[in-house]
C-alpha cells in the first residue's frame, strides 16, 4: 500500500536508460521505495520515465545534465579557474525550477551533486535552497569525491565555488557507500566520521535469481530471506520419504541456534485415506517439536487463498536456486531424481543410500546414516555449514544486503514526513 503522506525526490545529473553505477543505484532505490509503499520521483537532466520502475515519477530538467551545452561551456571556464557570467544565469535558472519542482516533497536524496564538480551551478543552487529552507529533509548520497580524486584535482581551485564540494552542512544527512568512502569524506570535509552514515549497496534477489513473481511472493511470505538455512525437500508426502526424521533434524538445528526453513514441495495424496492420516500425524509431530515455523508443507502455504497449494514444476525449479541444500532422508527411492536436479543446480545434497546416490553421486553426496539418528544428521549439516565459505557468504548477503532489508533498516530511518 502506498503511503501518500511521505514523498521523496531523487536527484542526479542523469537517470536510466543512461548506463552507470549511480544510475543503477537510483533505479534500485526507486524500485524499493515503490515496493515498500513510498511514493518517489526522479528529477534529473537526462533519462526516461519508461526506463524507471512502474509507479516512479519522472521530472526532466535539462540544465541538471552535466553534458548540457550551457554546462559544458561553463565547465570550460571553470577548468581554467574562471567563473563566466553565464554561470550565474544558469545557477539561478536551476534554482528557480528546482524550487518549483520540489514543493510537496518531504525528502530530497541527492546523488553525488554535493561532492562532484560536473555541474557546479546545480550544486550551488541546492546550497542556496537549503540556506533558504526550501528543502525539507536533504540526504546527500555521496558515491565519489572530486577533491579526493587525483584526476579531478587539476580542475579544482581553493576558493568558491569549488569549495562547495567539501563544505559540510549541519542541515543535511550525509551517506556514503563504504567505510573507506566514509574515511575519505571525513578527511575531505574535515568532519568526524560519526557525522557520515555508511549504507552499502544491495541486491534484488528476484532479479538476480531469476524467480517468478509467484516464487518471490512465497519467499517473502515465508521469510526465507531471514533463514540461516533453507533446506529443500522436493518430494511428496509419503512414509517412504522419512519426513519424521527431517522434522527432528529441524528441531535439533533450532536447539543449536540455527534458524532453518525446511520446504517440502509435494502434497499428500487426497485420494488415499492412509496417506492423509499420515499427513495429519506429521502436522501433530511438527507441533510437538515446535517447528511449525521451521518446517513448511508448501501444500498449505498458498499465498493467495486458503485452498491447497499445488506447485507446478517451474516453482520447484526456482526453489532449487533459492535453497542452500537438498535433503533426502528417504527409507527407499526407485531412483531419486532430486539428486540429479540438485547437482545440476550446484546445491549440496544430504541423502541416504538411494540408487541415485550410490550409483551416480558417490563421494560427491553427503551420506547420512539413519541408524545414527537426527542429532548426528544435524551435526553433519552444521559441520558442513561451518566450513563452506560460499554458503556463509550467501547467507550474509541474503540476510543483510537485499535492497528491502537495507531500506527498512538503514534508509527508512533517514526519511522525514
Amino acid at each position: 500500500m502506498i503511503n501518500n503522506k511521505i514523498r521523496t525526490a531523487m536527484m542526479h545529473y542523469s537517470a536510466p536508460p543512461t548506463v552507470g553505477g549511480v544510475e543503477a543505484v537510483i533505479r534500485a532505490h526507486a524500485k524499493t521505495f515503490i515496493e515498500e509503499g513510498y511514493p518517489v520521483s526522479v528529477i534529473t537532466g537526462t533519462g526516461e520515465k519508461a526506463a524507471l520502475p512502474p509507479g516512479v515519477g519522472f521530472v526532466h530538467l535539462p540544465m541538471l545534465d552535466s553534458q548540457h551545452k550551457d554546462i559544458l561551456e561553463i565547465n570550460e571556464g571553470l577548468e581554467k579557474g574562471i567563473v563566466q557570467k553565464g554561470y550565474y544565469k544558469v545557477r539561478d535558472n536551476i534554482k528557480t525550477h528546482l524550487e518549483e519542482k520540489l514543493q510537496g516533497f518531504d525528502n530530497v536524496i541527492v546523488h553525488n551533486v554535493f561532492s562532484k564538480h560536473y555541474n557546479l551551478p546545480f550544486t550551488e543552487a541546492l546550497h542556496q535552497l537549503l540556506d533558504e529552507g526550501k528543502i525539507k529533509n536533504c540526504i546527500a548520497w555521496c558515491h565519489d569525491f572530486s577533491w579526493a580524486t587525483e584526476r579531478d584535482k587539476p580542475f579544482l581551485y581553493d576558493r568558491w565555488p569549488w569549495d562547495l564540494l567539501r563544505t559540510f552542512r549541519e542541515d543535511t544527512q550525509y551517506v556514503v557507500v563504504s567505510k573507506k568512502r566514509q574515511r575519505v569524506m571525513a578527511k575531505t570535509f574535515n568532519i568526524p566520521k560519526r557525522k557520515i552514515k555508511v549504507i552499502y549497496n544491495g541486491i534484488g534477489p528476484k532479479e538476480l535469481m531469476g524467480v517468478s513473481e509467484e516464487t518471490n511472493t512465497l519467499i517473502e511470505s515465508l521469510g526465507l530471506d531471514r533463514a540461516d538455512l533453507i533446506v529443500l525437500m522436493p518430494v511428496r508426502v509419503t512414509h517412504a520419504k522419512n519426513i519424521e526424521l527431517a522434522m527432528h533434524v529441524a528441531a535439533r538445528l533450532r536447539s543449536e541456534h540455527c534458524t532453518p526453513q525446511f520446504l517440502m514441495t509435494g502434497p499428500p495424496d487426497p485420494h488415499d485415506p492412509e496417506n492423509l492420516a499420515y499427513f495429519e500425524e506429521l502436522k501433530k509431530l511438527r507441533t510437538r517439536l515446535k517447528v511449525e515455523k521451521n518446517f513448511r508443507f508448501l501444500y498449505e502455504e498458498n499465498p493467495d487463498t486458503d485452498e491447497a497449494y499445488i506447485l507446478d514444476m517451474k516453482i520447484v525449479e526456482e526453489l532449487y536456486r533459492v535453497c542452500d541444500l537438498v535433503f533426502m532422508p528417504s527409507h527407499s527411492e526407485g531412483f531419486g531424481m532430486p539428486i540429479l536436479e540438485a547437482g545440476f543446480a550446484g546445491k549440496p545434497v544430504f541423502a541416504t543410500e538411494i540408487p541415485a546416490v550410490v550409483e551416480i553421486g558417490g563421494d560427491d553426496i553427503h551420506l547420512i546414516d539413519l541408524a545414527q539418528g537426527p542429532e548426528k544428521v544435524a551435526e553433519q549439516i552444521l559441520e558442513w555449514a561451518s566450513n563452506d565459505s560460499d554458503y556463509q557468504f550467501r547467507v550474509k548477503t541474503r540476510q543483510k544486503y537485499t535492497w528491502q532489508t537495507i531500506f527498512r533498516e538503514r534508509i527508512q530511518p533517514l526519511l522525514a514526513g
